[in-house]
């Protein structure tokens, strides 16, 4: 049996069923066996990939977004240039590689990489190295500067708590053990402060999942922005509010089952956007809610496929012309995927958000 799973069953049946959060951040985070202290855990020798694996077009056009903005607020001449779980560093290295472009965006910005995982640290570093970035554990550690950020796939792998609908309270999904098989099993009904407004838009039986640590952190960033002004660029999977049963694994780039072998596949949920927008929104400006595929396109990215393409031909020309369909179409990561920007209130609208 692995080690982290015979941890996980020993804590279970010492104190009884786990929260799922906890189960979660255990088999992400753990710093002897936790998925993302694996050597390869994002990827095509990972368990997943994300759009900046897919190409480089995504980072690209993230930085261009960014530059722009920062143009808007009028080129502060020193800034943080902040990524949330930056994953193997592809997209900060595209986004300041198309940056460059915009005279002194680069030699303003001051990267700074949040990010817990030391596997991941290492290789950030070797992607990164020239740019002299630093880590924070936190968005507590945020400097006081602008701040121009970006969190892709950050969010959906934050812990959650999931809750099923019982009357007039809720349920709370617990994972037990049984023959040292994990499942989730459900708590005894009880009322849920934080849930009374969901009361109102859900029937029995509805799953209900809460991210704690999100709003926090949206909150965070948001008087950031408030205080020394920038943008802040969050693009996940998810919807305006969380309905359903969402907690999934991808484990070699397909779906896997979540509490089978802790530590071994990437788990998620999808996001709640409109929690995070409402937290953001009493220190800040928050765009609508606007799918991937769409941002993409307002910023151009059926353009800058067009002119990668025409020096490549047969397969390659092939792989690209999928990986922009993998980008943009509604179908696939474009429709899936949404994005939402946090910027000052006295700021102008972020590019590709301006209706």
């Amino acid at each position: 049996m692995a080690p982290l799973k015979s941890r996980l069953i020993d804590l279970i049946e010492r104190d009884g069923p786990m929260r799922l959060d906890r189960f979660m951040e255990s088999c992400l985070l753990d710093t002897q066996d936790g998925y993302y202290n694996r050597d390869a855990p994002i990827g095509v020798a990972g368990a997943f990939t994300t759009a900046p694996e897919v190409s480089q077009m995504f980072g690209e056009i993230i930085g261009l977004f960014l530059a722009k903005a920062w143009l808007d607020q009028g080129a502060p001449s020193k800034f943080a240039l902040v990524e949330l779980g930056p994953g193997n560093g592809t997209l900060m290295a595209d986004l300041l590689r198309a940056a460059k472009s915009v005279p002194g965006f680069v030699e303003a910005s001051e990267l700074l990489l949040v990010e817990r995982s030391r596997t991941l640290k290492d290789r950030q570093l070797r992607s990164l190295r020239p740019h002299a970035p630093a880590w924070a554990e936190s968005v507590e550690e945020l400097p006081e500067l602008p701040l121009f950020l970006v969190a892709n796939e950050f969010f959906d792998a934050l812990p959650i708590r999931q809750f099923r609908r019982c009357g007039n309270g809720w349920e709370e999904m617990l994972v037990a053990c049984v023959d040292s098989r994990f499942e989730l099993s459900p708590s005894v009904p009880r009322e849920f402060a934080p849930l009374d407004c969901r009361l109102a838009d859900t029937r029995e039986g509805d799953i209900v999942e809460l991210r704690e640590h999100a709003a926090p952190i949206s909150k965070r960033i948001a008087e950031a922005i408030r205080q020394f002004g920038g943008v802040a660029l969050i693009i996940d999977y998810g919807d305006s509010k969380s309905l359903g049963d969402t907690f999934q694994a991808v484990d070699s780039h397909s779906p896997a089952h979540p509490l089978r072998e802790p530590g071994e596949a990437d788990l998620t949920a999808h996001v709640d956007f409109g929690a995070l927008g409402r937290s953001a929104a009493t220190s800040a400006a928050v765009t609508p809610l606007v799918p991937q595929g769409v941002f993409l396109e307002r910023l151009g990215i059926t353009e800058r496929a067009q002119a990668l393409a025409r020096s490549l031909s047969g397969a390659e020309l092939d792989e690209h012309a999928a990986a922009h369909r993998r980008l943009s179409h509604p179908d696939e990561m474009g429709g899936l995927h949404k994005s939402l920007a946090i910027y000052p209130r006295n700021a102008p609208v972020p590019p590709g958000f301006a209706l």
